[in-house]
């Protein structure tokens, strides 16, 4: 069984391919916020984490300024992950509902985060250069990690790079399906799954709720089978 190479992670970490997102992220480390000023920031690229062997791969737009910049783990301590692993907690893909560090103890099982961008950008909006720029990597974790077989798309920018990273592997479905909030489209030998972004401004406006966020790990959990973790 394939996993990712052993360097992946260390070129992921030290890419600098985009000057703008370089600059930003940089910046952000260096000012911080000021709830976190007696914290080290990571402000390099983060890169994904979670079970090799996993068939569910969660994708999302890119790291928070003061979230996964901040810690080095994507969703890591931002008000999106609290969403996030909650959902992925209940639904058995993580043994604890939070995720505040890279040491929190925090372990997925069967599931696997990502992000279309590695680096957080301004105003959380990448361009789409920036968006070409980073696909290699996404292309790399879905061709090794042999096992997925389902994608759970955070969002419409995760869905559109999910869908042309899946067309460099090949996989071209014979129309580009939409996406929307529980929308499903088989592409290949995965399902995609789409969801609305736990973003504050969809969590705030109750564009997506608890329940909502919550059906679709549900699906994903019944699609790829298995148990997951015992709360």
């Amino acid at each position: 069984m394939r996993s990712l190479p052993v360097d992946f992670v260390e070129r992921v970490t030290t890419c600098r391919r985009c000057p703008r997102l370089v600059a930003w992220r940089e910046q952000v480390a260096c000012e911080k916020r000021a709830a976190y000023r007696d914290e080290e920031y990571w402000g390099r690229p983060v890169p994904g984490f979670g079970d090799v062997n996993a068939n569910v791969f969660v994708c999302g737009l890119a790291p928070a300024a003061h979230g996964g910049n901040r810690t080095g783990r994507v969703f890591t301590g931002d008000r999106s992950g609290d969403w996030l692993f909650a959902a992925l907690h209940r639904a058995g893909f993580a043994n604890q509902p939070t995720s505040i560090a890279r040491d929190d103890g925090l372990q997925l099982s069967d599931c696997y985060i990502t992000a279309c961008v590695r680096c957080a950008p301004p105003a959380n909006k990448p361009t789409p250069q920036e968006r070409d720029a980073c696909r290699p990597f996404l292309v790399e974790e879905l061709r090794c990690l042999r096992q997925v077989r389902v994608i759970v798309c955070l969002g419409g920018f995760a869905w559109d790079g999910v869908l042309r990273a899946l067309r460099e592997l090949g996989h071209v479905p014979a129309r580009k399906p939409r996406f929307g909030h529980g929308a499903e489209a088989e592409v290949g030998p995965y399902v995609l799954l789409g969801s609305y972004h736990p973003s504050q401004q969809n969590t705030f406006t109750g564009r997506l709720t608890r329940a909502m966020l919550n059906r679709v790990f549900r699906r994903a959990r019944a699609l790829a089978g298995g148990a997951g973790f015992r709360s």
